[in-house]
């Protein structure tokens, strides 16, 4: 397993996401983070906590849940109308864009203003067409390599690639 990021890199990516993102909403009323379980939440609520020191908006972070072998099941934490509402999907690691595609489902169901898409790592093999707004690393690897984000609690820890084979 080789490190790809230590949380000190991490935080620093982290610091600049959320000055990326501040900019791009810099005018909108009302942001909707969406965390995707388990991994994206805890990247979602630092992401918050940086937000609310660079924007005036209002912020509302949720939770987004699904059964990986049904994902077109997708539940939300709370029931929250995303009608005129900016909307930033987070998640640790985007490797073929299913998650992705299929956490955007529900919200197409509404009117959103502004849907954009943050991940950490971007391994850039897509299966699906899905393109993150806000990359903190893109990383080409190899097909059996697996990227993993480590979390304890709501801290990062660390981000690792292992090779599967």
């Amino acid at each position: 397993m080789n490190q790809i990021l230590s949380k000190e890199q991490i935080l620093i990516k982290l610091n600049r996401l959320a000055f990326e993102v501040a900019e791009s909403m810099n005018n909108a009323d009302d942001l909707v983070i969406i965390g995707v379980k388990e991994n994206g939440l805890p990247i979602a609520l630092q992401l918050e906590t940086l937000l609310k020191k660079l924007l005036k908006n209002n912020i509302t972070v949720i939770s987004a849940s699904m059964n990986k072998s049904k994902p077109a099941d997708i539940s939300f934490n709370i029931d929250l109308d995303f009608n005129n509402k900016n909307v930033l999907i987070v998640d640790d690691v985007c490797n073929s864009g299913k998650t992705l595609l299929y956490t955007l489902k529900p919200l197409l169901q509404s009117m959103p203003l502004k849907i954009e898409i943050l991940v950490l790592v971007d391994r850039m093999y897509k299966q699906f067409p899905i393109k993150p707004n806000y990359v903190g690393l893109s990383l080409a690897t190899t097909l059996s390599d697996f990227v993993e984000v480590e979390i304890s609690g709501n801290e990062i820890i660390g981000a690792y690639v292992k090779n599967a084979v």
